[in-house]
């Protein structure tokens, strides 16, 4: 018994969709489909050898050079969650005992912290509101 062009093209496809899971690579999805075209002219169509390849590769390649920058782009532009003192960075706070050069109190985020004035020659008093500049130790640096 011999096997049709077209159902080899799939067993190749779910080879390579296979190695796509396992992998995350991309481009052997890209290749997947390719496979799947190459199948579908061979199948519906009838081509022949050459059919099927160029169909392959044209369809794999042109994949492959959309898929890529798309997927590049979507790798570099994550947004990166702050966690932890690096998400009270920058957020307001207000002054709970006064702050300066030497120490203070703060309410940030619903918590008390102690607190330090980035100049050395500012003082915050109770009520007024402060930015988060940095965060050392269990003490926050404000302005």
């Amino acid at each position: 018994m011999e096997i049709d062009a077209w159902l080899w093209w799939l067993i190749g496809a779910a080879v390579l969709g296979i190695a796509l899971v396992v992998t995350a690579m991309p481009e052997l999805g890209m290749l997947a489909v390719g496979a799947i075209a190459a199948a579908a002219v061979t199948g519906v169509f009838g081509g022949g050898a050459v059919a099927q390849v160029v169909v392959f590769a044209v369809i794999s390649t042109a994949g492959i050079a959309v898929v890529r920058p798309i997927a590049n782009r979507h790798r570099a532009s994550r947004p990166q969650l702050a966690t932890g003192v690096d998400a009270l960075k920058g957020r307001q706070a207000v002054v709970l005992e006064r702050v300066d050069a030497s120490g203070g109190r703060i309410k940030l985020a619903g918590e008390v912290w102690s607190a330090r004035a980035l100049d050395t020659d500012r003082a915050y008093e109770v009520g007024q509101e402060v930015d988060v500049v940095d965060i050392e130790g269990a003490t926050a640096i404000v302005m």
